[in-house]
């Protein structure tokens, strides 16, 4: 038990999308091998996805959850091992067959008036059982933690799932409305370097997440976080997926705010492997037996992740640098990935029978398996958090094409910051010899030697705050974070 005796059970509830229930998924398996009893909750839609995508390959007997619903349980194996994982689902207010891709501001408004009532409703039972939940860690982009929290006398933690530099960019909205580089009642947003956030070097508003760069600030997503970024300065603790040493002036800014603990890379608990615990929304295709027949480091990975969506015309313009590069290659076309309406073809005419043997083109694939296998040279990415950390951890240089949100900071970290990658292209449009020169790039000469040069020592940086003996910062934060979370429960039992 870690020298928890008295444990608090901990409700951990992840923000409806893919990237946020992997991080989610994998710091409950690591505070489960510590001892803690946690009941993790998915909304019904990714759960069902979730399932759907596993049938094929997993046969664990299901759990009651709701009114004479039988599901299955994501954590059935997990538990297998020990752990004191429970799972509990709850409505979005939509149906099963609702399309939330297709329809994403009227997913976004659920999310943000609808999904609370049965939040509240969940909770109140768990506080009623022989062994009450005390402590709730939720994403911090729900609007109603502190409301929830407050209402059931809980330690309330916020889990970033995203880089500190992005949390406190929206943490200072404020002062970026007040400066001019946001929300300007005219539509003229200053371009000028912002050098006025604590803890933040000169930034350029371009490097911002596209939320702070819109026009148009009325939109349900701006809602959201507005309410979102109030909220977090009521939580107690703020944990956040990052290291210590990769933002070392950002996170110590945020600490003189309110408790922020960096406990990254948040990786499975058993290391850097496929995770017992299904997260996958689709199913996934095995590309091992093809990286296999490859030679070593000579395979470009192509994924824009699970939520971000291109125009049709950026595919074609890559798939036709992809041919004029030469490289091998695997690609992950989401079915959604222009717009799950999209019914005509996406990649330029012929492309498929010209790649023959040197290219993978898959709809979804096990991201982990792919980047961590020796063939892999090179990651083409949106620049999702969750994908720039396993790359590091793999050794994999990026070649990098925000789409949306996070992705235009995260880019700014890992090619001007860290210097692990590259752009795709300095500006948009993006054009087929632009994509295949920079692909040339990122696989062999001397700007790939130097990327990876760095991404060792990056990897590095996370190894150390992971490493047990002798305690890497982020190893010491999650064992302080797990101590003050403790006394703040007990000092909240003791109130009651």
């Amino acid at each position: 038990m870690d020298n928890h005796s008295q444990s608090p059970h901990i409700l951990m509830i992840a923000y409806p999308l893919q990237g946020h229930v992997i991080p989610f998924v994998h710091l409950a398996t690591k505070l489960a091998s510590k001892g803690f009893t946690i009941t993790f909750v998915n909304t019904e839609s990714i759960h069902h996805q979730i399932t759907k995508s596993q049938l094929s390959s997993s046969s664990s007997s299901g759990v009651l959850l709701g009114p004479n619903n039988k599901v299955h349980d994501i954590f059935a194996e997990a538990r297998k091992s020990g752990l004191d994982i429970r799972y509990a689902t709850v409505s979005d207010g939509f149906p099963l067959t609702f399309d939330r891709s297709l329809h994403h501001d009227q997913f976004m408004e659920g999310i943000l008036h609808v999904l609370s009532a049965h939040v509240d409703v969940l909770v109140g039972k768990l506080v009623s059982t022989n062994q009450p939940v005390t402590c709730l860690i939720s994403d911090t982009f729900y609007v109603w933690s502190s409301m929830i929290a407050n209402k059931y006398n809980l330690v309330n933690v916020s889990f970033w799932t995203e880089p500190a530099l992005v949390f406190t960019l929206y943490y200072h909205m404020d002062l970026l409305r007040t400066n001019g580089h946001f929300a300007s009642p005219h539509d003229d947003n200053r371009e000028d370097a912002i050098d006025y956030i604590p803890g933040v070097a000169r930034i350029d508003p371009k490097d911002m997440a596209s939320y702070l760069q819109a026009a148009d600030t009325t939109t349900v997503v701006h809602r959201i976080i507005y309410k979102a970024f109030e909220d977090v300065k009521r939580a107690d603790f703020v944990i956040c997926n990052t290291v210590q040493e990769l933002e070392p002036k950002t996170i110590s800014a945020l600490q003189q705010k309110q408790p922020v603990y960096a406990v990254g890379p948040v990786l499975p608990a058993a290391g850097f492997t496929k995770s017992l615990v299904g997260t996958s929304l689709w199913p996934e295709s095995d590309c091992t037996r093809w990286l296999n027949s490859k030679p070593h480091a000579s395979v470009l990975y192509i994924s824009f992740g699970s939520y971000a969506h291109c125009t049709k015309d950026e595919i074609v313009e890559i798939g036709h640098g992809v041919l004029l590069s030469g490289v091998s290659f695997i690609w992950v076309l989401r079915p959604d990935i222009v717009s799950s309406d999209q019914t005509d073809p996406l990649l330029p005419l012929g492309f498929e029978d010209e790649v023959k043997d040197r290219g993978m083109i898959v709809p979804w694939c096990s991201q982990i398996a792919v980047i961590s296998h020796p063939a892999l040279a090179g990651f083409l990415t949106h620049c999702g958090w969750n994908s720039i950390l396993e790359s590091v951890w793999c050794g994999i240089p990026l070649l990098c094409f925000p789409l949306l949100t996070d992705q235009f900071t995260n880019r700014k970290l890992v090619v001007d910051d860290w210097r692990i990658g590259l752009n795709l292209c300095d500006k948009k449009p993006i054009t087929r010899h632009e994509v295949a020169r920079n692909i040339t790039r990122l696989i062999s000469g001397e700007s790939a030697d130097e990327l990876r040069k760095n991404v060792k020592a990056v990897k590095g940086l996370l190894e150390n705050a992971l490493s047990v003996a002798p305690g890497g910062s982020s190893h010491n934060n999650l064992n302080q974070f797990i101590d003050d979370m403790i006394m703040k429960a007990n000092i909240k039992k003791k109130k009651k």
